[in-house]
């Protein structure tokens, strides 16, 4: 799947049920991947809240962070589109 495709995903799952569990997890987990001089830190341990399916979207985006892709307009669009989300409500 195509970064814009995967980025794309997430901005509907969490525009959709931004209050949920699951929303704020990944959203967590994205503005500590957009952090670069914080270390991206996350507690691991909070991958055992995660549901299967959104497991998988953490995992795809530590190998995105890994690649060194979590950087440019098309990083910085989805991060700005989900932090939208959250803030309207």
């Amino acid at each position: 799947m195509m970064n814009s495709e995967f980025y794309n995903k997430i901005i509907k799952q969490i525009s959709d049920d931004p209050k949920s569990g699951q929303s704020l997890l990944i959203f967590a987990l994205i503005k500590t991947l957009d952090t670069p001089k914080g270390g991206h830190l996350y507690l691991l341990k909070k991958l055992s809240e995660f549901t299967p399916e959104s497991r998988e979207t953490a995992y795809a985006l530590m190998e995105i962070t890994a690649k060194g892709e979590n950087c440019g307009s098309e990083w910085d669009s989805m991060v700005a589109t989900v932090e939208n989300a959250f803030h309207k409500y």
